[in-house]
């Protein structure tokens, strides 16, 4: 082994992770929920949204280079309930790599109905790192409720924000809303919105 092939062994994967991000962020700003990956105690709190004990999948939207899917896979959720949906094909192949009993499914999450037309059985949760709040609100509400259609009644959608306000407003009818206090540990800081369909 080189010293030089030494010193790539050696370099963190989080580091890595980091500089995968921020790549794309350059290139597609507006595609990333973020500049860097989710913060440790940001993806704990989304995980804790997610039964389990189910036997059901679990849909993942936006998962980049998988601090969440880390987050949900160290909660107890078994990797073959895992569901991927990721638009690019970098991070897609990563996730192959990182998580081979999952499914990855290369596609676009705002066109959810459509990238999952083969995912028959109910997910026990849709957890989301997308960035909603830079789209429009209509699309943000279509992503919503074709989640609610993949999912068992009464399961979540979890979606975290930066922003002050909710991504999707918290009193729509119909729908059960809940947040989790901000997280100050995360940066920048952040605040988790779960959803349910009444």
């Amino acid at each position: 082994m080189t010293l030089e092939s030494a010193r790539v062994l050696k370099k963190p994967l989080r580091l890595d992770d980091e500089v995968r991000f921020l790549r794309s962020w350059i290139e597609k700003p507006l595609h990333m929920g973020a500049v860097m990956p989710s913060g440790k105690m940001l993806a704990r709190t989304m995980a804790g949204y997610v039964d389990k004990h189910s036997e059901a999948p679990v849909i993942e939207l936006g998962p980049g280079t998988g601090a969440i899917t880390d987050a949900l896979v160290a909660h107890g959720v078994e990797q073959k309930r895992l569901v991927l949906v990721e638009f690019n094909p970098g991070f897609c192949a990563l996730l192959r790599e990182r998580y081979p009993q999952a499914t990855v499914v290369q596609g676009d999450a705002y066109q959810l109905d459509k990238t999952l037309a083969a995912i028959a059985q109910p997910a026990s949760a849709v957890v989301s790192g997308l960035p909603l709040v830079t789209k429009p609100m209509l699309m943000r509400l279509r992503l919503m409720r074709e989640a609610f259609m993949k999912l068992i009644p009464g399961a979540p959608f979890v979606q975290f924000t930066y922003s002050v306000a909710p991504p999707i407003p918290k009193s729509l009818p119909g729908v059960l809303t809940q947040a989790s206090e901000r997280i100050w540990m995360n940066v920048p800081p952040a605040r988790v919105w779960v959803y349910r369909k009444a």
